[in-house]
């Protein structure tokens, strides 16, 4: 296989675009020379920790680099943490994730890995799991790779460090976690891994268990985390400021037309392929006032709905946009459902159980969120306001339900004689 070699200025620029911090810059230069000359590929490990199956737009971050090394002729060493999922990983927060069944791993695993392939190039991965090695572990296994490392290098990890000042519990596997990562870049051979910038420590642990196992130490991409919807914190399913790579175009559109004007810029770079010259105009445009934000919005979610979907879809979903947003206008196309409720010939009218009717048309999945979304005042019916949980309605008539400001379907009410 021939590889190809960044000697360029601009491959290199492309490798280094969107990246938050490279270690070591230099050394890395000299390994993709090497390959080049060699024509044997780098490895690039990427682990993940399959504790929940879907994926989002962060994870696309680095993701979309693998693709470009993997273009270059590379090979992505995909990392399944089966073992690793189990004990929980506070990875900067400040708790710790729950242990998961063997079951539960694989099925997360089986669609992250679907949806990990919609990105990343399947022929060029090679795909392991930790239960491989980890499997075999014994405890002789364990006390020499804990030897490797003292409890005052780990105490330096910035969220272990806060916790123990602030006096909150660090589970003895917590400290595991790191050392077993690193592990996983022993048995794989790293060449380079990646990871978000909040891996750092991790990814150095395993730098440094290389170099002490006789290996060449592996080169650090990492990579800048993703702000969610909610302009504040980092893009995350549990957090509900998430873009799903597999939601529906409409949906996916509508989620980027929603995000603050602050990150329209670092959502073009991180997640599109526009051109450098491209992404300094819109810089300026917006530093100027130049260019109204929805207009650039509008490329930005034409962009990446097209990346996951096709470019029919995402102008699709724009122009329903407009005509929903815009417009004020319910769309044209909305599923319809029927609904049977109790009710005698000649009843002028019915009393109509909200939560059971959002379920009917599966506009949530439990009565539990019905009734959160209407005290939350995000439910219209025919265009108006309902703040009740059961209310009247005219006997075989036809209401529309808006619920918040994505979600339609129409209702036919059918009445049924009591016996």
């Amino acid at each position: 296989m021939s590889i190809k070699t960044p000697s360029d200025s601009d491959t290199w620029k492309l490798l280094k675009k969107g990246v938050a911090e490279i270690i070591s810059e230099l050394e890395l230069q000299r390994m993709l020379k090497a390959s080049a000359e060699t024509g044997k590929p780098l490895r690039l490990k990427q682990g993940f920790d399959p504790s929940r199956p879907d994926i989002h737009l962060g994870h696309v971050v680095g993701l979309r680099k693998l693709r470009q090394f993997q273009e270059m002729g590379h090979t992505v060493v995909l990392i399944v943490g089966d073992w690793t999922a189990q004990i929980g990983d506070p990875s900067g927060e400040s708790v710790t994730r729950p242990m998961l069944s063997a079951d539960e791993v694989r099925v997360n695993a089986r669609t992250y890995m679907e949806q990990f392939f919609k990105v990343v190039d399947r022929a060029k991965t090679e795909v392991r799991w930790q239960s491989e090695w980890f499997g075999k572990f014994d405890l002789s296994q364990v006390i020499r790779l804990t030897s490797k490392f003292t409890v005052a290098q780990f105490l330096a990890r910035d969220d272990f460090a806060k916790r123990y000042q602030s006096g909150r519990p660090i589970a003895i596997t917590e400290l595991l976690y790191p050392l077993l990562q690193a592990y996983d870049s022993v048995v794989v051979q790293s060449d380079v891994e990646f990871g978000g910038i909040d891996q750092k420590f991790n990814c150095l642990v395993g730098r440094e268990l290389q170099a002490i196992e006789g290996q060449r130490p592996q080169q650090v991409f990492l990579m800048p985390l993703l702000v969610g919807r909610d302009g504040k914190q980092k893009m995350s399913k549990s957090l509900g400021n998430y873009i799903g790579i597999t939601e529906p175009p409409e949906e996916m559109y509508g989620k980027v037309m929603s995000i603050p004007d602050h990150l329209i810029l670092p959502y073009f770079e991180l997640v599109t392929d526009i051109s450098d010259n491209d992404l300094t105009k819109i810089g300026r445009d917006l530093e100027s006032k130049t260019v109204n934000p929805m207009e650039l919005k509008k490329q930005l979610a034409r962009e990446i709905a097209g990346q996951f979907h096709t470019p029919q879809a995402a102008l699709e979903a724009q122009a329903a946009f407009e005509t929903t947003f815009q417009r004020r206008q319910v769309p044209e196309n909305i599923p319809e459902f029927v609904l049977s409720l109790p009710g005698g010939t000649g009843t002028d009218s019915l009393s109509l159980d909200i939560p059971q009717a959002l379920l009917a048309t599966r506009m949530v999945k439990s009565r539990g969120e019905a009734r959160r979304l209407i005290a939350q005042g995000a439910l219209k019916i025919d265009g108006k306001s309902v703040g009740q949980e059961t209310i009247p309605v005219p006997a075989d008539s036809a209401l529309t339900i808006t619920l918040g400001k994505r979600r339609f379907a129409r209702l036919k009410l059918v009445s049924v004689p009591q016996k």
